[in-house]
């Protein structure tokens, strides 16, 4: 089964100012930690399911080298455009053989990449990662998937025992991701062949705990436009840091 594992948002402030600009908001976020092999670092929003991650380059000579798919879509993206949603990461229990499926498909990917992240309290969390192989420019980039080392039972346990998760994040879900893209029916066509994602409507696709949306836009690049939180009390839409954030 494919879940929304998490939002990749880039942005220009550091993980701390941004936690505290959403903590301000009534909204509890943490700062994440450190990914010492990308240089970045990142700030947390956990929601019952998921969660939304704000990426910063901490020093930005290691993340230019570190040659990683997502960090070289990162410092595309805030070179280009600057901050804002850059891609969407799907979790799966399977990833080898999501990785065998792609390709006998024929489609190129990286391959299953181990990953760490240093927390704030010193744990070192570990996971595995899977990307298609492709350029990066305009076009929508396709999902990543993700491979927990611990179950996520486990994993919600430790987070909230050390504090990143709140009882008011539990309230929280994303339910929808809504992507603005010059042709909706190539780029779903496309997602449903890759990831056998099941088809909801014309302009919809279905993960477990989320639905993704796909409107047809003329802007030159396209990218995660905006998503929807469920369970807050807030009922606004707020953009921050280039990306739309609308709280129902």
């Amino acid at each position: 089964m494919m879940y929304l594992d998490h939002i990749v948002h880039s942005v220009t402030k550091k993980p701390i100012e941004v936690a505290e600009d959403w903590t301000e908001k009534g909204i509890h976020a943490v700062v994440g930690g450190q990914h010492t092999k990308w240089g970045t670092y990142n700030a947390l929003l956990y929601t019952k399911t998921s969660y939304i991650e704000w990426l910063a380059a901490e020093y930005e000579e290691i993340a230019k080298n570190a040659n990683h798919p997502l960090i070289d879509l990162m410092l595309h993206d805030l070179k280009t455009s600057g901050a804002g949603f850059n891609t969407i990461c799907i979790r799966t229990t399977a990833i080898d053989d999501l990785s065998k499926q792609l390709q006998e498909q024929g489609i190129k990917t990286s391959g299953v990449l181990h990953a760490e992240r240093k927390t704030t309290s010193g744990l070192v969390r570990k996971w595995r990662m899977l990307f298609v192989k492709e350029d990066i420019g305009d076009a929508l980039p396709s999902p990543f998937f993700i491979e927990w080392e611990e179950s996520d039972e486990e994993k919600y346990r430790l987070l909230q025992k050390d504090g990143t998760i709140e009882k008011s994040n539990l309230e929280l879900s994303i339910t929808a991701c809504e992507f603005h893209v010059r042709k909706p029916r190539e780029v779903m066509d496309k997602w449903k062949s890759y990831f056998q994602l099941t088809e909801q409507d014309e302009q919809t696709l279905l993960l477990e705990n989320t639905r993704l949306i796909f409107r047809q836009s003329n802007n030159i690049k396209e990218r995660l436009a905006s998503i929807d939180i469920d369970g807050s009390n807030r009922h606004e839409e707020i953009i921050y840091e280039q990306a739309t954030y609308r709280f129902l």
